[in-house]
């Protein structure tokens, strides 16, 4: 990889670390954001309100000196003018029909649009342009405008209930789920931070706009995809299909692009095995799929990812017990705990942290890891704070 291509990937990733220790919980969400923008792509961000959503999409385009940033609320009644360009009122009074494209999404580098699913009929086929080919048609008939849009993050609380919604849907390559914190170490630190002030030496990593373009068209392109990964790809559809989870050739084939563009965040110059953990915000359509998806796909990337996913089975059952014992005595929960709980989040734990630095010493990705890692550790909190009723500010981060 050339000096400035290695420049621009080691100035991502300063920049993926610097937004994951601003956002808790959301390592995996920033890197697969960055990832997306680097492919050309456009993302969705579906949970609840109130998870930084559009925070997040900001944060992370003001790091990129020089682009434009647009973002909207679509409601139902949203026109498309409002979206890429308003009438020129003054111009009308002359006689002249014309928009005014500054500061809309005809005009940004990046466009944060939240609740994408309620995108107009009227607003529809102009949006599907934007999204397809970066173009729009203007009122007046005139020549489509070539939009500089290198990707959007779209955001929404709920999947599409229609065909209009759907067909935006399908060309939303990426799809992340996020949901409110859940270590209550990590919303205690979230308070925290709501009354003290920002820390004035906070790192600020930047990158030229310049500099992404030329990655988008140049760098991510020219990473080599090797025939093992091609095999692997074909391996993976064959085992979706048998589960009769179906992707379009269209979204198997731009999914080769984020492939590319997860090796270039790396700094490789080829796509290895780890990058396929990327296919696992790809390749499901209802969130109730996504985990027969990942199971799939970390089986394909690391002889870890069984055992993990065991693990977090474990981590998920205890969650739910301690859930249906809500609102019973201190010392019946505190005998589940003893008897229960506190042991087997201990030895899932430690083993975690064994598959981890098996992984790592064998050079496969932890991505999978780490994120059970995370749960174990968000309810063995959980289990402390509410069951033993430990001070929620005391609760270490790392356990």
């Amino acid at each position: 990889m050339a000096g400035d291509a290695q420049d621009t990937a080691l100035r991502l990733r300063a920049v993926c670390e610097e937004l994951s220790e601003r956002f808790f919980e959301r390592d995996d969400v920033v890197r697969t954001l960055v990832v997306t923008l680097l492919a050309g792509q456009h993302s969705l961000v579906l949970g609840p309100p109130g998870t930084a959503k559009s925070e997040l999409a900001r944060e992370l385009t003001g790091r990129i000196d020089g682009a434009a940033y647009w973002e909207i609320l679509l409601s139902k009644f949203t026109a498309p003018t409002r979206m890429f360009g308003p009438i020129d009122v003054a111009a009308l009074a002359r006689g002249e029909y014309r928009q005014v494209y500054d500061g809309r999404a005809t005009t940004a580098h990046v466009a944060f649009i939240d609740e994408i699913f309620k995108c107009s009929t009227a607003a529809l086929n102009e949006t599907l342009g934007y999204l397809n080919e970066r173009i729009y048609h203007p009122e007046n008939g005139g020549a489509p405008i070539h939009c500089p849009l290198i990707g959007a993050i779209t955001a929404s609380n709920e999947l599409p209930d229609g065909e209009d919604s759907a067909a935006i849907y399908d060309r939303l390559l990426v799809r992340i789920e996020v949901g409110y914190l859940e270590d209550p170490s990590n919303f205690a630190a979230l308070v925290r931070s709501a009354v003290g002030r920002p820390a004035e030496s906070a790192p600020r990593t930047t990158l030229e706009l310049g500099a992404l373009r030329r990655a988008v068209t140049e760098g991510v392109p020219a990473v080599d995809v090797p025939d093992a990964i091609v095999d692997a790809v074909v391996t993976l559809r064959a085992a979706l299909r048998r589960k009769e989870l179906v992707a379009s050739d269209r979204r198997w084939r731009q999914a080769v692009g984020l492939l590319q563009a997860s090796a270039y965040l790396d700094g490789r110059t080829e796509v290895a095995e780890t990058d396929l953990s990327v296919l696992t915000h790809v390749l499901w359509d209802s969130p109730a799929q996504r985990p027969v998806v990942e199971r799939e796909v970390l089986h394909l990337v690391n002889p870890d990812a069984k055992e993990a996913l065991d693990l977090a089975d474990v981590v998920e059952e205890l969650e739910a017990q301690l859930d249906a014992m809500a609102g019973q005595s201190r010392e019946a929960l505190s005998e589940w705990v003893i008897k229960n709980a506190h042991h087997k989040l201990a030895m899932a734990g430690k083993r975690l942290e064994r598959l981890r630095e098996e992984a790592a010493g064998a050079g496969r990705s932890t991505a999978a890891i780490d994120r059970v890692t995370g749960r174990q550790r968000a309810v063995r909190a959980r289990v402390l704070t509410e069951a033993l009723g430990v001070d929620a500010s005391m609760v270490p981060t790392q356990l």
